[in-house]
């Protein structure tokens, strides 16, 4: 050790030298001190077995590390930011208005065992979604190597691989009724909720309560308002997934479609303007179309045969104006529940890019259209419009 210090007195100059012959000096002592404990330890076993006897008097310093320890009970998480509430149980009061909110706490326990069920039914339909989505992405992409690479036309493999694609599209269509299957639960649990909470309010107005039975209600009040917003909660969830997927399922529908002619063709290069203008872009930047629309195409019951009257309202216009630019709108209502509306919107959207694809191929360049999105309070089911520039 005298050595290390030497050494270390040698190599240390300056502003340390201090620091390091503490360090020095203290290492044979601190040495010391450990052999002087090991053979007390090593020579009176009996005392050290009698410590923990000596500080009886003397508070444990374990009991903080074993309360920290102990389980603490919270709600399990049900979605992303999503916790369940914990209800509180009650004791029985006797009195009339304990037996109501003893009847409100089981009410609102099977609430939360509803919002529990449907937050575990979003769960499977996102990773059923996933899955699908996957399948889907693999089986298209297989199809468009083999086509880059050139092939025979109609070649049956390939045909077989885009019946696979489309079967996985459609999966995901039915995951989209699925999801507002269970956006309408959702709907309905946080509509139990307000009800409860109603019932809470009138119940607090009854005579003959004790102070017991008014701060069970007040606990169930939070408890209430606390499911309510879980409710909301999830719901934001379930109608961003919704959105997400409605959106994915109406442009790969049309990159699908696009994909069976160049299959059709064998090769990529056959592929006509629908896999052009699958994902277009608005190329305007002028602001929202206004004016009278040169075509409105009500989707109410079903746009039926709208072609014929789009074609002859493109000719005019072209032949009016032979230069002219289209803007395609897709116009969905603003009534209806959360849920509904993007819905609607996705709706809008999708039928305004079937219509965009008609007017391909009619014969209208894609860098000649636009396509955009719109909200109308006065329609009541989406509508695509169609205006010149």
């Amino acid at each position: 050790m005298i050595a290390v210090a030497a050494g270390l007195d040698e190599l240390c100059r300056g502003p340390w030298r201090k620091a390091v012959q503490f360090v020095a000096e203290a290492a044979p002592a601190a040495s010391a001190q450990v052999e002087t404990q090991q053979a007390a330890a090593s020579e009176e076993p009996e005392q050290a077995s009698t410590a923990p006897a000596e500080g009886e008097n003397e508070p444990p310093a374990a009991a903080p590390a074993a309360a920290s320890s102990s389980p603490v009970a919270s709600a399990p998480v049900i979605a992303p930011g999503v916790r369940l509430v914990s209800i509180e149980p009650g004791t029985n009061t006797g009195t009339a208005v304990g037996n109501a909110a003893a009847g409100i706490r089981a009410g609102l326990q099977e609430l939360q065992n509803r919002i529990a069920a449907s937050a575990q039914q979003l769960a499977q339909l996102r990773a059923q979604g996933a899955q699908a989505t996957t399948a889907y992405h693999m089986a298209a992409a297989q199809i468009t190597a083999h086509l880059q690479i050139g092939t025979t036309r109609a070649n049956p493999q390939l045909v077989a691989q885009w019946n696979i694609a489309q079967n996985d599209l459609d999966q995901l269509s039915a995951n989209l009724n699925a999801l507002n299957g269970v956006g309408a639960q959702i709907t309905d649990e946080s509509s139990r909720a307000r009800a409860m909470l109603d019932q809470i309010h009138s119940t607090l107005g009854m005579s003959g309560a004790v102070d017991e039975d008014h701060r069970q209600l007040s606990v169930l009040e939070d408890e209430t308002n606390q499911s309510m917003i879980v409710a909301d909660r999830l719901m934001r969830e379930l109608t961003a997934t919704l959105q997400r997927q409605t959106g994915y399922v109406g442009d790969e529908r049309g990159r699908l479609t696009a994909l069976a002619t160049a299959v059709k063709n064998g090769s990529l290069d056959g592929a006509d303007a629908l896999a052009r203008t699958a994902s277009l872009k608005p190329v305007y930047s002028g602001g929202p179309a206004t004016g009278d629309a040169l075509v409105t195409i009500n989707f109410a019951k079903g746009s039926g045969d709208y072609q014929p009257t789009l074609y002859a309202a493109l000719s005019q216009a072209l032949q009016n104006r032979p230069s002219a630019n289209f803007d395609v709108v897709g116009v969905s209502p603003t009534r209806g529940s959360a849920a509904a509306l993007q819905a609607a919107q996705a709706g809008a959207r999708r039928n305004a890019q079937n219509v965009m694809r008609s007017m391909a191929a009619m014969g209208v360049p894609a860098a000649r259209m636009g396509i955009s999105s719109a909200t109308d309070p006065t329609v009541s089911a989406s509508e695509v419009r169609v205006f010149v520039r």
